[in-house]
């Protein structure tokens, strides 16, 4: 949820105050041994290397900006400018923290939202244990950020993913798919050098001659690299194998155990999906591809994911500008949302048939209002 420290509505009364022990905003309560534990390592275990974790965060972070907003001209026109919205939700998703600073113009008006990567902020709390300012690093510089102007506007919104245990910082979704990212991407190198390695090993070789004599270590290396040059790699794939007397073929197979790491890898696969919310149709994993089910994935993602984490926002940015524009209202247009069409449909439906609520009622609660209707 987003929670903006300081304003004037706050309880006077102290906060319980929480050290805030980590100046990057990270949760290191992890004790897992072999996976990665700061942000930068995470990112790179779950986004930048998982083609699942990639794929998920762009989906919703995509579909998240693309969406129709509603709401003042001004604050609109600030809200959908140069992706804000399709970052501020990557970052959520990822950190757990998203941080919307505000630019003013010269006549003292909001001209530019802008989205802090939320690994380089951290909070500077008071006495009480409020945050007053954060501190944004880059470069090997630190500069800091107050949250309010001198005339009490908010000038950094910071909205926050749900995290019970830490007052000051969010927990993001890769804390929970750092797990099944590590087993995936180590199976995917674990099938790389099978490759590389001529796939799977398709057969053995045994020395058995008919003396009962071991193999001298210069018969051996020099068996090693014929094998090596003349049958090893793709380019030699099904070349025939000539055996020298006392050699003898024995072809192999998968075992069961290979065929139950191909399950694990799926399995991983759709914890990843999971930990962010993502249908596992949506991200291409097989089993269940059907065009009826991507279709009430789709409408599954926008109503459980998408929606509730646009509000999240929108809520958070329309607070903040309402402190230099006046009361501002943001909300998404479902109307505009094409996977949400037969739900819509069903409503009108059900409200159109209601013979005992009149015009007007009908119109509120299909969401029209009277500049709506009249425009």
């Amino acid at each position: 949820m987003g929670w903006w420290f300081g304003r004037k509505s706050a309880p006077a009364d102290a906060r319980p105050f929480v050290p805030v022990w980590a100046s990057l905003g990270l949760n290191t309560d992890s004790q897992e041994v072999g996976f990665a534990r700061s942000y930068s390592e995470q990112f790179e275990e779950v986004y930048r290397r998982n083609p699942v974790g990639q794929r998920a965060v762009r989906l919703v972070a995509g579909m998240l900006g693309s969406l129709t907003v509603d709401g003042d001209e001004r604050a609109v026109a600030l809200v959908k400018g140069d992706g804000l919205l399709e970052a501020i939700a990557a970052n959520l998703l990822l950190h757990g923290n998203a941080y919307v600073q505000l630019l003013a113009d010269g006549r003292d008006a909001p001209e530019e939202l802008i989205s802090l990567r939320p690994e380089r902020v951290s909070a500077i709390c008071d006495e009480r244990g409020w945050p007053v300012a954060y501190l944004y690093r880059a470069a090997g510089q630190a500069v800091r950020i107050e949250r309010t102007d001198g005339l009490e506007r908010m000038q950094v919104a910071h909205l926050k993913a749900l995290h019970p245990r830490d007052d000051h910082y969010g927990m993001g979704c890769i804390e929970a798919a750092i797990a099944a990212a590590s087993v995936h991407n180590r199976a995917s190198r674990w099938n790389k050098a099978l490759l590389d390695n001529a796939a799977r090993p398709s057969g053995a070789l045994s020395y058995e001659p008919a003396d009962g004599a071991v193999m001298s270590a210069e018969q051996f290396k020099r068996l090693k690299d014929e094998l090596a040059q003349e049958f090893a790699g793709s380019g030699n794939a099904g070349r025939p194998l000539l055996l020298e007397g006392g050699l003898k073929w024995q072809a192999l197979s998968l075992t069961p155990a290979d065929m139950d790491f191909v399950a694990l890898k799926e399995g991983a696969a759709r914890d990843i999906a999971l930990a962010f919310g993502v249908p596992p149709v949506l991200v291409g994993l097989p089993g269940d591809a059907t065009y009826a089910n991507a279709r009430e994935a789709g409408r599954a993602l926008y109503r459980q994911t998408i929606l509730p984490m646009a509000g999240l926002i929108l809520e958070g940015l329309g607070k903040m500008l309402s402190d230099w524009l006046g009361p501002v209202n943001l909300s998404v247009d479902t109307d505009q949302i094409s996977e949400l069409a037969e739900d819509r449909a069903k409503l009108w439906e059900q409200v159109g048939a209601a013979g005992f609520l009149s015009d007007s009622e009908k119109r509120d609660m299909l969401g029209f209002t009277t500049s709506k209707v009249s425009g």
